[in-house]
């Protein structure tokens, strides 16, 4: 009786190690589980300062991502989908990096669990896209997805989804473009824009309406500081974005781009 009692609890509680991060990086498909990861040969501990996320000095058992990264180049583009929908577009480059700002694997020891982000949230768990020295890189807090479920190799946003793309008219080096460039960084892993994106997160930008069109430009810029300034309720999860992060003139050219966006509105498909 007392073995079918502790077999009884086991089932109930599930396996100790359950959480697994997929990666497709376009060799077929490799799943890590937990276990595995915090007996990765390249697993240490780091420390980080200035966590994103928790606000506070954080520490990590966590391996190199190039440690993971096998078979991707440079000049690739992935993608890191978070189990909310949360999808944040990355340039591969970054994440290779050996030196100065360095991205890592943050894996959630179910014996030793992280805190919750805050009342009523989970914890980042059960993996963590962290960085090591993020100032040396201008990494934003958008690259910094919690609760990864997947890590995907993929065509660069501009050939996925050209509704986002401003008029081909316009210079390479036109400052609505660079504000493209910004918008991929900075919104595109929650938000949408005439329908396009693959983020489940926050509404789009563009359909029915641009912010541009509802909001002054200063008030704008206001909110993408700080929108619990402005709209302030329990539930609102937009993170503000320090002159730090994305200083004045950046912000300039991404409101320049929503602008310009404005009038390139496109029907969304059934």
């Amino acid at each position: 009786m007392k073995a079918l009692i502790v077999l009884g609890a086991l089932l109930i509680s599930g396996p100790l190690y359950a959480a697994q991060l997929t990666l497709e990086l376009g060799a077929g498909t490799r799943t890590w589980q937990t276990e595995e990861l915090l007996k990765h040969p390249d697993v240490q501990t780091i420390q980080i300062n200035e966590d994103v996320s928790y606000k506070k000095p954080m520490s990590y058992r966590a391996v190199p991502l190039t440690s993971l990264l096998t078979g991707v180049q440079p000049n690739d583009h992935l993608q890191a989908v978070a189990l909310d929908g949360f999808a944040a577009e990355l340039p591969a480059a970054p994440l290779l990096n050996a030196h100065g700002a360095r991205a890592w694997l943050a894996i959630e020891d179910p014996t030793k669990p992280w805190p919750a982000l805050g009342e009523g949230k989970q914890s980042a768990g059960p993996f963590y896209l962290i960085w090591t020295d993020p100032q040396a890189g201008h990494i934003s807090p958008e690259q910094w997805p919690y609760a990864l479920a997947s890590i995907k190799r993929l065509s660069p946003v501009a050939d996925r989804f050209p509704a986002l793309l401003p008029s081909p008219s316009l210079a390479k080096n036109d400052p609505v473009n660079k504000g493209f460039e910004l918008f991929q960084k900075n919104c595109l892993a929650c938000h949408r824009l005439n329908g396009a994106g693959d983020a489940q997160f926050g509404p789009d930008l563009n359909i029915p309406f641009n912010p541009t069109e509802y909001f002054s430009k200063d008030f704008l810029k206001r909110y993408i500081r700080d929108p619990q300034s402005l709209r302030h309720w329990p539930q609102g999860k937009m993170p503000g974005f320090s002159a730090a992060v994305l200083p004045d003139s950046e912000l300039d050219l991404l409101v320049g781009y929503l602008k310009h966006m404005a009038g390139r509105k496109q029907p969304l498909k059934p």
